[in-house]
């Protein structure tokens, strides 16, 4: 192991006693709406299942528990350009770890990550070779979490929460060439630094490819710019296209237009903060109908409360409405725009529409994402869907590791 003193002083995860107490008081004084005729879900996340959540988190979820895991970490919190930013991190062990920066996504938290923090860290404790070790950084977005008070700067988007990663693993930290990794919004962070800093980055590893302009547009909210779909599509594709709006529409278009309203309401109501974080982490994840197949009751209500003890919800999902209000800016024009060697995880209940698991790594390859990036690690694997690293760490381990292995 690289032996070098880590220039910060460690804190520890404590959430005051009086702030559970209210939570608690505020789950049991839950008003549920009338839910007729929703036993699909068809209208949304189901009563019958919140209010069985809801209780569960009023009267038996032990945070103290979940704290005390997190506590098995290291954590830190550094003020970076005005803005604070908590982030984890695991030393690494082995001859000579990597930094490495990994950054998460909406509605995730950094512990997402801690199923491949430890495994990243320390390969030869978990069956792989000691060479491969990374220094693990885990940040908490600006806004998110523990990332807290909110930002002085309201302006904050991905493109320049990089800036602020770099400054933290450069100038903070001290490194002079790091790797980073992320996926959902924490691809775009990455690919911004993959884009603005490559001459610093050994690699980057995502798992969502979005273009960096994703949000540029007049119509930035909507993935298929207005237009219908084909009169001439097979079922099976019009069945596709149907089922990606309903998992994203809304999403982005009330994210992106509305942020600020939608939040008076999700930061009042525990119980309606958990609706609209449920309703991503049952729809978004490969969980065969049942979302305790992917995350236990604890373990939503371990992320839930990251949101709700911190009041995050409103500067997180404000973090949409920035990407389009503060459009992406190129720092060069070479090409590949995202000039750092890119690996990318690919899973497959994540499939567009029309594209299976066997053909998903030549859709990509045929289409204009590719051009984005220096891709030299492309993999597909057939389980998991968007929370990648919890849903299949072993996966996004794995390939993480051979993206970096020649680049270190």
């Amino acid at each position: 192991m690289r032996d070098r003193a880590f220039p910060l002083a460690p804190i520890k995860i404590s959430v005051p006693g009086e702030q559970l107490d209210d939570l608690r008081a505020r789950l049991k004084a839950t008003r549920f709406p009338l839910d007729a005729g929703n036993d699909d879900g068809y209208y949304g996340v189901r009563r019958q299942y919140l209010a069985e959540l809801v209780d569960y988190w009023a009267t038996t979820y032990d945070w103290r528990a979940a704290e005390a895991a997190i506590n098995a970490y290291e954590h830190y919190r550094v003020e970076i350009d005005g803005v604070p930013v908590h982030f984890m991190r695991r030393p690494g062990n082995g001859p000579d770890p990597v930094p490495l920066i990994l950054t998460h996504g909406w509605p995730w938290t950094f512990w997402h990550w801690s199923k491949v923090a430890g495994p990243l860290a320390d390969p030869g404790a978990h069956g792989g070779d000691p060479a491969d070790a990374f220094e693990v950084i885990v940040p908490s977005l600006p806004g998110f979490g523990f990332s807290t008070p909110s930002p002085a700067r309201p302006d904050l988007n991905a493109w320049k929460v990089a800036d602020l990663w770099h400054t933290l693993m450069t100038e903070v930290l001290g490194h002079d060439r790091y790797g980073a990794g992320g996926s959902d919004m924490g691809s775009i962070v990455t690919g911004q630094l993959g884009h603005k800093y490559a001459a610093a980055l050994h690699a980057i590893h995502i798992g969502t490819t979005l273009p960096l302009d994703v949000f540029n547009g007049y119509r930035a909210w909507d993935f298929t710019h207005g237009q219908d779909i084909p009169e001439d599509a097979p079922e099976e594709i019009r069945r596709g296209i149907r089922a990606y709006h309903r998992k994203f529409a809304a999403h982005i278009a009330i994210h992106v237009l509305d942020s600020g309203t939608l939040s008076y309401g999700l930061t009042d109501s525990p119980a309606g903060m958990l609706a609209w974080i449920l309703e991503r982490w049952d729809r978004w994840s490969d969980n065969h109908g049942d979302v305790e197949n992917v995350f236990t009751k604890d373990d939503l209500l371990t992320h839930a409360t990251i949101y709700w003890v911190n009041n995050t919800i409103g500067t997180s999902i404000r973090l949409y409405a920035n990407a389009y209000r503060y459009p992406w800016q190129p720092s060069h024009d070479r090409q590949p725009p995202i000039e750092a060697p890119t690996g990318i995880t690919f899973l497959g209940y994540e499939n567009p529409p029309g594209v299976t698991t066997e053909n998903r790594v030549q859709a990509f390859l045929d289409s204009d994402l590719a051009r984005w990036y220096n891709h030299v690690n492309l993999t597909v694997h057939q389980h998991g869907g968007h929370f990648m690293p919890w849903e299949n760490p072993q996966a996004w381990t794995d390939d993480l590791r051979r993206t970096f292995r020649d680049r270190r």
